[in-house]
């Protein structure tokens, strides 16, 4: 549709040139190949094909000084190719001029005299970002956040404020004290990773990279004793291995709370964090490369690119950026193994992309439980549950009997074993689950939906259901499951209410639309089943047993009509 747009304007453009685009009347400057390229650059740039936008844009710079975005779309571009220094300069080159009044360019410019260890320039740059500019929530955010840092890093104190920017303002001052070395870090730390709100786990990495700079081994070795692999993130896993094998240096080499600019580094990725979280990945990846820019040692942020690259589906850009983990990093190039697997799967095929993990973990001598643990659930996703199981076992049998961990794993493994309709088996694993955790609403949804398919204890299911949907009232399957035991049980009109409003959570899932067809069909209301019929036909991934028994309702209607 964008793309549609830009063609619209730029055929109008070829015909009537507009002093907006053009302050020259040499026409010879400003002609239609050079708006070609440069309409061509936003185009690739909205279909997030970075690469070739910056081409373009390099094609057209006698644009520069005719077209006022232009010079903040070539400097995005620039920064998300990682050319972060070219975009600076392109700045400089630019900041007397009218064009270069935009967040980011000001943002550049500072982060640039902060790498040249110039902190009272880094002040003036950000003092001196218009008002207009600072009406943008997250952009307030960034430079607040930025000038109380570049404060604490030129007075060495905190800066006294009433201004509470929320969880920023907790993240922010535990990191500053950690800078100034604050006897009272380990309390801000403490507060900050035992928050019950809020996932902070990702600061118990830098906890810990504060203890081991500071001497305090003992206390950092407490902290990952209590981490298990399967659980913890990414970052957390690394840093327990490196704990665990004595690599203490290595935490130092690539953060240190005294170094600002790995300060800064760590405050630019919860930025691009929050952009990801709200799947504006073009604006997380450009946060990312200032973030990277700031403290290239720390590689292990490259993952959050490598994820966002993947989700719009540029799997070469994706793998491009996984090489950068390779075997020292033992977490990290594990994870570069199972992106590198999806990516095969993607582009190929399942089977291919389950053949290249296994391929690689068999190469493990020792493999711990997370990797064992992911081998279980790449195989389940390849429907191969005879080998899930096994793995899931592997771990399941090394667990205490009232882990979370175990009610988990064994709910996954139930859940294998159902598919392979050994239901003696998938009830024993998920009521076994239910016992360490009873109110766990996706337990108690999968074994109570299994029952509904096989006719089975359906009163307590439906008991089991709206005691999980009194829990989960928002969880699309969970609505799914106890609409379709109203079903089953005769009550249409409440089935209905509760279908219907799965069909607007989940409107691309095959099973809900069927599930919705049966209903409408018992309700007489028959052209709108057969419509819903007729979109599972339409949907991506439908099971050949559904498509075959969608077909034959169009026909006749369900089995028991």
């Amino acid at each position: 549709m964008i793309s549609k747009k830009i063609k619209i304007i730029f055929i109008f453009l070829l015909f009537y040139q507009s002093p907006l685009l053009s302050k020259s009347n040499n026409f010879n400057d400003f002609n239609s190949k050079n708006i070609s390229k440069y309409f061509s650059g936003i185009v690739a740039y909205e279909n997030k094909d970075n690469s070739n936008a910056l081409n373009y844009f390099n094609s057209s710079k006698i644009l520069l000084d005719r077209h006022d975005p232009y010079l903040e779309k070539f400097v995005m571009s620039l920064v998300l190719e990682n050319k972060v220094a070219q975009a600076i300069n392109n700045i400089k080159l630019n900041k007397e001029k009218k064009n270069s009044e935009f967040f980011e360019a000001y943002l550049l410019l500072a982060l640039d005299s902060l790498k040249k260890n110039n902190i009272d320039q880094a002040i003036d740059i950000l003092s001196g970002v218009p008002e207009f500019l600072q009406k943008n929530r997250y952009n307030y955010i960034i430079l607040s956040s930025l000038k109380k840092y570049l404060y604490v890093f030129k007075e060495k104190k905190i800066l006294e404020s009433k201004e509470n920017l929320g969880n920023f303002t907790l993240i922010n001052e535990a990191f500053q004290r950690c800078y100034l070395g604050d006897k009272k870090t380990d309390f801000f730390f403490s507060n900050l990773t035992n928050n019950s709100q809020e996932d902070y786990s990702r600061y118990i990495y830098f906890y810990l990279t504060y203890l081991i700079e500071n001497n305090k081994l003992e206390e950092a070795e407490i902290i990952t004793n209590d981490l298990d692999y399967i659980n913890s993130t990414l970052l957390l896993s690394q840093g327990k291995s490196w704990v665990n094998g004595g690599e203490f240096k290595k935490f130092n080499e690539i953060f240190s709370c005294k170094n600002y600019n790995d300060v800064i580094g760590e405050f630019l990725f919860l930025i691009s964090n929050i952009y990801s979280s709200q799947d504006e990945f073009e604006k997380s990846n450009f946060y990312l490369r200032l973030s990277i820019y700031s403290n290239p040692k720390f590689i292990f942020n490259l993952s959050l690119i490598a994820e966002n690259l993947y989700s719009n589906e540029n799997y070469k850009k994706a793998n491009e950026i996984l090489q950068s983990f390779d075997k020292d990093q033992d977490f990290y190039y594990w994870y570069r193994i199972k992106k590198e697997s999806q990516i095969i799967s993607k582009t190929r095929n399942q089977n291919e992309g389950l053949n290249y993990i296994i391929s690689k973990f068999e190469k493990f001598k020792n493999p711990n439980n997370k990797f064992i643990f992911d081998v279980a659930n790449f195989y389940k996703k390849s429907k191969k549950y005879s080998e899930a199981i096994k793995y899931y076992s592997l771990i399941i049998n090394s667990l205490d009997e009232n882990s979370a961990l175990k009610s988990d794993l064994l709910y996954r493994r139930g859940a294998s074993y159902e598919r392979l309709k050994d239901y003696e088996s998938a009830d024993k694993d998920l009521l076994h689950s239910l016992k360490i955790e009873p109110d766990n609403a996706y337990v108690l949804n999968y074994i109570a939906y299994s029952w509904l398919e096989r006719d089975y204890k359906i009163d307590e299911a439906i008991q089991m259901l709206e005691k999980a949907y009194a829990s989960e009232s928002n969880d699309p399957y969970i609505i799914d499951s106890i609409g379709w035991a109203y079903y089953l049980v005769d009550d249409f009109i409440k089935a209905e209410k509760f279908l219907k409003r799965a069909v607007e959570l989940m409107p691309e899932d095959p099973i809900v639309s069927d599930h919705y067809g049966d209903i409408l069909w018992k309700l007489d209301r028959k052209i709108q089943a057969r419509y819903f019929w007729s979109m599972v036909l339409e949907m991506k991934n439908v099971e050949e047993e559904l498509i075959i028994k969608i077909n034959n309702k169009l026909i006749i209607g369900p089995e028991k009509s």
